[in-house]
């Protein structure tokens, strides 16, 4: 089957995000179909650091599943959902809202307080998955599961249909980047995956909405690439080369794909990865619904991320660091607090981002 490509347009005509079939590689296509798929992977890695992608094959009833009762939790009374948070250095559980800085992930102290506006789900890969490796328990940690029925079932159902895509995607970024097929396999075998379902909705009188409103902060994801299912709802806000903010929402059947800092590390910065931001609307006084449910690829802990030779051109911008050292430090940030000493380059270009789109808010 021949790939497909369109395109979702911006308020601004000339910013778009790609939509990219990638059937070729779910369904065995043939050599050619794929080189066709891998280019313009490496287009939309290139030049917007987002594309939305087709042909991934979840099934529907699958997203059904998890869709409902991802909606049955956080319908829940707040202090309910409460019960079941973890410390900020276990990336598990709930989060409630304004406990959370995403832009702290790139060490902007300006951007200090936790304020973002949404609350979330996590679950991730556990250490007992891999039985055979000493893997952290913070980082791989045990998953806290809520007393929704159907919630775990549903839940690690579409963990495992996102997990597929990303390591589909990660087949694709060989081609795409000339190397070997296997290549990511080994940087991978044990990622440390997490699934995050967002949701921005919350009844009246549980917040006060006064001043600047923060549905998510400026940031980047951290790992490989995120594997994103959203609501067509408004909020979704992607930075463009100019400094201007563009509403993204997913077409029909779509999964929006991010590509993470590690990629932009592994490539040099050929590959980017994107400012972005949430910023829900507000109708009223009260905020439209609006849910999210981010698969985050980030790697092995123990791998180390130097820039690939084909990548280092007249240098490279970054020193090698490990996947758990990186993350590590981008959650201290975002869940902790604390400022992130690796990000002195996505500092700068949040910083330049909060300058340029200051007339976008």
């Amino acid at each position: 089957m021949g790939a497909m490509t369109a395109t979702v347009e911006s308020s601004v005509d000339s910013f778009h995000v790609p939509v990219i079939d990638i059937t070729a590689y779910t369904a065995n296509g043939d050599p050619a179909d794929r080189a066709v798929v891998a280019a313009q992977i490496d287009d939309a890695a290139s030049s917007v650091g987002f594309m939305q992608i087709v042909g991934h094959q979840v099934p529907a009833v699958v997203l059904d599943e998890f869709t409902a009762v991802m909606d049955d939790f956080f319908a829940l009374p707040l202090e309910e959902k409460k019960a079941y948070r973890t410390p900020p250095e276990i990336n598990r559980g709930y989060a409630p809202p304004k406990s959370e800085s995403l832009s702290l992930s790139l060490g902007v102290e300006s951007a200090g307080r936790m304020n973002d506006f949404f609350e979330a789900f996590n679950v991730g890969v556990e250490a007992r998955e891999y039985p055979a490796l000493a893997l952290p328990d913070d980082h791989y940690a045990d998953n806290t599961w809520p007393s929704v029925d159907h919630f775990q079932a549903a839940v690690s159902a579409y963990f495992a249909e996102a997990r597929r895509v990303a390591r589909t995607l990660t087949r694709i970024f060989a081609d795409a980047l000339d190397l070997p097929p296997e290549f990511f396999d080994a940087y991978t075998d044990h990622s440390l995956d997490v699934l995050r379902m967002n949701n921005y909705a919350l009844p009246p009188g549980e917040v006060d909405i006064d001043g600047e409103l923060t549905g998510m902060g400026e940031h980047t994801d951290y790992g490989i690439a995120t594997v994103l299912w959203a609501d067509q709802v408004k909020g979704l806000q992607v930075l463009d080369h100019h400094g201007n903010w563009h509403d993204v929402a997913p077409a029909d059947g779509a999964l929006l794909i991010n590509l993470g800092d590690l990629m932009a590390r592994w490539t040099n910065e050929r590959w980017m990865s994107t400012l972005h931001r949430v910023k829900p609307p507000i109708v009223d006084g009260t905020i439209e619904r609006r849910r999210s449910a981010a698969y985050f690829h980030d790697g092995n802990i123990d791998a180390t991320i130097s820039t690939l030779p084909s990548c280092v051109g007249a240098g490279s911008r970054y020193s090698p660091i490990t996947v758990g050292e990186h993350i590590g430090a981008k959650l201290a940030g975002s869940r902790a607090g604390q400022s992130n000493p690796y990000a002195q380059r996505d500092a700068a270009r949040v910083r330049q981002a909060m300058v340029r789109g200051r007339g976008q808010q």
